[in-house]
């Protein structure tokens, strides 16, 4: 899957701007990758019009697709994290976030660590008011991936696309390195970092944006 090629054409076919791109997977695990696209806007769940009754409208869903870990490579995590820098770089994101959680099927893991485990695959709690219409997702291997995370752990990418996002519509005078269209050409001069063994949490944030500029606030 070509992550930039993904994203702009589902912008195209939903006509909605993003919020955030995340793409999660299994650690150490040749298994495949969940792209997640996260837009903003909402939709009326019924043609239905009553008079007098407003009827709430509800958040697009969040679109979810598998795909495969690169292979070639003697290590298809740094290559996967290679092209999500890339693909974040074009589409002028300012960061890139890394997370890496640890298996959370273990005997006294916090009820946190867990639902932000399942959120990551996709997974809500029925009282976070989320339901299934609130995904659309093609990702047949979701739930066997959730439970290889729950025993081996996970890594979770997010950035903030500026190109086919609502951020586009920020005024940002703080990033030199973005172009007219308000993304980067290639190449992209961050390279992935070594993830840490062990169990612990950590968290890994590239800087992709950059000023040179002294930038004085308003009074």
């Amino acid at each position: 899957m070509n992550i930039l090629e993904t994203v702009a054409d589902q912008s195209d076919t939903m006509r909605l701007p993003l919020y955030a791109v995340t793409v999660t997977a299994v650690a150490r695990e040749e298994a495949p990758a969940l792209l997640s696209l996260h837009w903003h806007g909402f939709f009326r769940q019924t043609p239905l019009r009553l008079p007098g009754v407003d009827m709430p409208a509800r958040p697009v869903p969040q679109s979810m697709a598998q795909f495969e870990m690169p292979h070639g490579t003697p290590d298809g995590i740094d290559e996967l994290e290679r092209l999500l820098l890339e693909a974040a770089w074009q589409l002028g994101a300012w960061d890139v976030e890394r997370l890496e959680r640890p298996a959370w099927w273990r005997l006294g893991a916090p009820a946190t660590e867990v639902s932000d485990g399942r959120r990551a695959f996709g997974y809500y709690d029925e009282d976070e008011g989320f339901d299934a219409g609130q995904l659309m997702a093609e990702a047949p291997d979701r739930e066997e991936l959730m439970r290889l995370a729950a025993h081996r752990g996970y890594l979770r990418w997010l950035f903030r696309p500026r190109k086919h996002g609502i951020w586009a519509a920020v005024r940002e005078e703080g990033d030199d390195t973005l172009d007219d269209s308000g993304g980067r050409a290639l190449p992209c001069p961050v390279e992935p970092q070594p993830r840490q063994a062990g169990a612990a949490a950590r968290r890994t944030v590239y800087r992709l944006g950059r000023t040179d500029r002294i930038v004085l606030g308003g009074s």
